[in-house]
């Protein structure tokens, strides 16, 4: 018997093979396929994940920004920035620190590819703002009369006047080239273009600088034709003033009576506050400042009260404001009458700034910034754009203001602690970062 044998038996071996190679390029390349997938997404959540830190960082940054513009800013939802969003939420930590967590989300919280948490403390850095003079006018210039004398250095931008002879226990500086000193005892050196006046004597204990001289008694060494003495600005700036009111205003705003907030015969807490009215303090009534206080009218504190600043305020002073932006030439004025007195926290260098806004003396009218009687010695008296006349037995530690009257028995006496005053906030007193405390939680 003769046996058939397939004509081409190479070609099933052939078929077996193409099976074989199909299928293991089908795994192959199924694999390849699932690894460029698992790379491509391992790649995509690598860069959503950098993305999204970039953004929490961004937000923290711009927390910062929100708070130094904004006191009162407390944190945003769903905010986008750059291919995501974020979410910032606030946490006090204490009066001078908060705690800040920011979350960001690429795209969006409600399908994240990524997600990434920060947190970082951010403080306050408190500004110094220095007061080297017991006295200090601007152009308005500072007038003595009858017995009154400061101790304390003294620097005008406008003259600086006595009328017999007053006693500044200090420098005397009036500045620029319209600088004019006479009729004043100055214990130290005088600085000023003219000292002296024809039938008006001016006596200097020790050194006198500058190119005219007339009737003056000079103990020290004369130094004629001397330089003008530079001009300077007032300390505290009208941006810095801004500044304590956002902050006032950001710890709420009290309800007024009658056109005024009125405070008799009882003791409360003020501030942080803004008053949208008059403040009016009388009776025995006692009021323990926590924060700067901001009031759009005027200031009566007056019969036996007392302001008292917080003990936890500690050598951080507080503004009491009196502006009313609407209208500055008849508004804003302070008044402290009869037994009112302020008092400091119980830590040295700690005061009560009393400031006004007053514009009347700078614009040329006659309407008085302050009236002051009687006050206590942590009380601190401001109008860079009005007049402060002092009489009567009234004892301050410095005064500043466009022009300054002192009359009577009226006297200053320069507290050392001046030069140093710590305020929250404003030049040097912005939020920013606490070195260490950035962390990432997700």
């Amino acid at each position: 018997m003769t046996r058939c044998l397939p004509a081409h038996p190479e070609r099933g071996y052939i078929i077996l093979l193409a099976l074989v190679f199909a299928g293991i390029f089908a795994m192959v390349s199924t694999a390849l396929v699932s690894y460029v997938f698992s790379y491509s997404r391992a790649e995509r959540l690598t860069v959503a994940s950098a993305q999204a830190l970039a953004i929490a960082e961004g937000a923290l940054d711009n927390t910062i920004g929100q708070l130094n513009l904004n006191p009162a800013y407390s944190g945003e939802e769903n905010t986008p920035l750059g291919g995501g969003i974020f979410t910032v939420t606030i946490a006090a930590v204490d009066t001078e620190t908060k705690r800040v967590t920011a979350t960001a989300y690429v795209p969006n919280s409600a399908s994240p590819t990524a997600i990434k948490t920060v947190q970082a403390n951010i403080g306050i850095n408190n500004s110094n703002i220095s007061f080297h003079y017991g006295i200090q006018s601007g152009n308005g210039g500072f007038r003595m009369e009858n017995s009154s004398q400061v101790y304390g250095n003294v620097f005008s931008s406008g003259s600086v006047v006595g009328t017999s002879q007053n006693d500044i226990y200090g420098d005397v500086v009036s500045s620029g080239p319209g600088g004019w000193v006479y009729g004043i005892h100055a214990t130290s050196s005088v600085y000023a273009h003219t000292i002296g006046k024809t039938g008006t004597e001016t006596i200097v204990d020790k050194n006198a600088y500058y190119t005219t001289k007339v009737n003056t008694t000079v103990s020290g060494t004369s130094f004629p034709n001397s330089p003008d003495q530079a001009t300077t600005t007032l300390p505290i700036s009208d941006e810095q003033i801004a500044v304590w009111e956002a902050l006032a205003e950001a710890g709420g705003t009290a309800v007024c009576s009658s056109g005024k907030y009125e405070v008799a015969s009882e003791t409360e807490d003020l501030g942080p506050v803004k008053i949208p009215c008059d403040l009016d303090v009388s009776g025995s009534s006692v009021i323990t400042v926590h924060g700067h206080i901001w009031v759009t009218g005027n200031i009566i504190v007056q019969n036996s009260s007392i302001v008292k600043m917080a003990p936890s305020l500690g050598s951080t002073n507080v503004a009491i404001i009196a502006d009313n932006p609407s209208n500055r030439e008849e508004s804003s004025t302070i008044k402290v009458k009869n037994t009112a007195t302020f008092q400091d926290s119980g830590t040295p260098g700690s005061f009560v700034f009393l400031i006004s806004q007053n514009n009347s003396a700078e614009t040329g009218g006659d309407e008085e910034a302050f009236e002051l009687s009687n006050s206590a010695s942590a009380l601190v008296a401001y109008a860079a754009h009005g007049l402060i006349p002092l009489a009567n037995s009234v004892s301050l530690k410095e005064v500043t203001a466009y022009k300054i009257k002192l009359e009577n028995s009226a006297n200053v006496t320069y507290d050392a602690g001046l030069p140093s005053a710590i305020f929250q906030s404003g030049p040097g007193g912005s939020w920013n970062f606490v070195p260490g405390s950035y962390a990432i939680t997700r």
